[in-house]
């Protein structure tokens, strides 16, 4: 592909991240309790990719747009220590932790599911071979 993009889906995550900023953008204007559902974008972007690491990395890179929209004020207003600058330093890297965490289970999701399948026909083939050798005799 690219060497300096090596393999990473850019479509999940382009898809991934409109799909959290969607969410966050539809709880401010429709109901708070749509907030929590932007993690399906996260999800999403961490499932698209072929290894754990990548997921984990651009999970996080994929929260960015949920912190752009929270400290535009999207998810409320501040108050108490998130007003100080450290606390504006310590929401955004939540928010980043989050979204690399959200990312990983993707990624791990996606690798199970792709043993899973693999056992699975493993399996099927060990059965095909078993009903072979009977018809033979």
């Amino acid at each position: 592909m690219n060497k300096f993009l090596p393999e990473i889906n850019i479509k999940a995550l382009v898809f991934g991240a409109a799909i959290a900023a969607a969410f966050i953008i539809f709880g401010y204007q429709i109901n708070d309790w749509l907030y929590p559902f932007s993690a399906i974008g996260l999800l999403y972007i961490g499932y698209g990719q072929d290894s754990i690491l990548k997921g984990t990395i651009l999970g996080a890179l994929g929260a960015t747009p949920i912190v752009i929209l929270t400290l535009q004020g999207y998810m409320g207003t501040f108050s108490g220590f998130f007003v100080s600058n450290t606390g504006v330093i310590s929401v955004t890297l939540i928010i980043i932790v989050v979204g690399a965490v959200v990312g990983l289970v993707g990624a791990l999701t996606k690798v199970n599911r792709m043993k899973a399948l693999a056992e699975y026909e493993k399996q099927q083939k060990i059965g095909k071979n078993k009903n072979k050798n009977k018809n033979k005799k």
